[in-house]
């Protein structure tokens, strides 16, 4: 398959391009759900195609085909040459050709680390995995429906570029959850664990292993129908203390997409919107208070994007988006890095599969944890703060600015204990001001990664997994409303 990515390098050379890059892309996967004792999804598709990426005269051009391993050679030629032409004929209507950041031609390879190969554990053990975890959940009548979700993905990559790249790599990543979903008093209310849609981690079964999905879900289907006879959340201004894993989405909504250099110019507006955050302001920019430092970091330990080399060649990196709370970096491209200030590119672009050119997408990006046992964070917090946690509903403006975000559950603080459970607490902010709300960060100990599989952005649509870490954090003067 090497050979053939650079076959396809040469044969856009030969057509006339400047500069050419190809990529196969081989994907497996495996989707298995139960719902309410029933089978209710049972899928593992494959995909195998090439890709081509061709520069002319500062414009590019993409063409893809499918095919087996065995008759791609015959596919090679016609998408080299479909995409130098398309390179070509788009040309004139370029207003700025592109310059690329520079960046060598790497040789290698990498493997995410798996103990346990998951496409070797039994589909009969996989099957009864989840069925024992959604049973489990059926503690109380009021449940009214108990899910359990695996996922599997296995992606190979070949990478070659005419400036030498000649790139293998081999992705695995698994995910599960179970959910409890009860209904009682007028109410419907829902708990998941480990993370609302699942837990997505880099690595191989041992990560679902972990995650004990048949001994929590008991609590799952507890607290679904707890929230049935809970009363809503109050409104008006709390402290809060929020929960990893809805700090994970908050960091994804309101970091990541605003940092990615195409949405900053305005690239990504016709379609996902654009961003608040303007060149001139890394550096010197007040993002959040000094107790938020948050890392990109595409060698994350079971990150999502954890890989040797994006899909342009470029090695994984780690760097400062915010440094107590200056912003300080961005996400980019070889495309958008002179623009944003960087000599080359940070390694931040990728592809959904064979079928789409390389975009600017968010890495693995967390909120670097601070000194605080969580006890010890929830003893300093004052009574009639608020604990919240699970995903429940999102939604943030096209500049990624002014959001709102309704979660799970929420406690309140009480002689440092969570205390009373209310249901659907439903909090709003701007971006800046509630990153400057911070004012503890959790410890080490409570740092956990949280995977996103399903980031969409671009046009043509495309998805992306990333992750983002984080331990509980407190923030002040959050505005909860109904």
């Amino acid at each position: 398959m090497q050979q053939l990515a650079q076959l396809a390098v040469e044969e856009a050379l030969r057509a006339g391009a400047d500069y050419a890059d190809a990529r196969i892309v081989r994907l497996s996967q495996e989707q298995l759900g139960v719902r309410n004792g029933k089978l209710s999804m049972a899928d593992a598709p494959e995909e195998f195609g090439l890709g081509v990426r061709v520069m002319k005269q500062g414009c590019w051009g993409f063409a893809a085909a499918p095919g087996l391993p065995s008759d791609l050679a015959d596919v090679v030629p016609g998408v080299a040459r479909r995409a130098y032409k398309a390179a070509r004929d788009l040309g004139p209507a370029r207003r700025t050709p592109i310059q690329l950041a520079a960046e060598a031609g790497h040789v290698g390879e990498y493997h995410t680390p798996i103990q346990i190969d998951p496409f070797r554990v039994s589909l009969r053990d996989k099957v009864d995995l989840l069925r024992r975890a959604e049973a489990a959940v059926h503690v109380r009548s009021e449940v009214v429906a108990g899910e359990s979700m695996l996922g599997l993905r296995r992606e190979e990559q070949w990478q070659a570029s005419s400036e030498g790249a000649s790139l293998h790599q081999v992705l695995v990543r698994v995910g599960a959850h179970v959910t409890a979903t009860a209904s009682a008093h007028g109410h419907v209310e829902t708990r998941s664990h480990p993370a609302y849609g699942g837990q997505y981690l880099s690595g191989g079964w041992e990560h679902i292993e972990a995650m004990q999905l048949v001994e929590t879900a008991p609590r799952m289907g507890e607290e679904a129908a707890a929230l049935c006879s809970a009363p809503p959340c109050p409104t008006g201004e709390f402290t809060m203390i929020l929960g990893g894993s809805q700090l994970a989405l908050q960091i994804h909504e309101s970091v990541g997409h605003p940092t990615e250099a195409d949405r900053i110019f305005d690239h990504e507006i016709d379609f996902a919107g654009s961003s608040f955050v303007r060149p001139e302001m890394v550096g010197t920019h007040r993002y959040g208070s000094d107790q938020v430092t948050l890392e990109a970091n595409s060698q994350l330990a079971h990150g999502l994007d954890t890989r040797g080399w994006d899909d342009e060649g470029v090695p994984s990196q780690r760097w400062p988006i915010v440094d107590k709370g200056i912003l300080k970096g961005l996400l980019t491209d070889r495309e958008w890095a002179s623009g944003a200030g960087d000599e080359r590119s940070r390694g931040s672009s990728r592809a959904e599969g064979w079928y789409n050119p390389p975009i600017v997408r968010i890495t693995n990006l967390s909120l670097l944890p601070g000194g605080w046992d969580l006890q010890a964070l929830l003893a300093d917090t004052e009574d009639g703060a608020l604990l919240v946690d699970g995903i429940r509903t999102w939604s943030i403006d096209q500049r990624r600015l002014n959001f709102q975000f309704t979660c799970q559950a929420a406690w309140e603080v009480q002689d440092g204990k969570p205390g009373r459970l209310y249901r659907q607490p439903t909090y709003q902010g701007s971006t800046p001001a509630f990153w400057a709300g911070c004012d503890a960060v959790c410890s080490p100990e409570h740092f956990q990664v949280f995977g996103v599989p399903n980031c969409g952005k671009g046009n043509p649509y495309q998805i992306a997994e990333m992750s983002h870490g984080a331990a509980p954090a407190r923030f002040r003067g959050v505005s909860f409303i109904h």
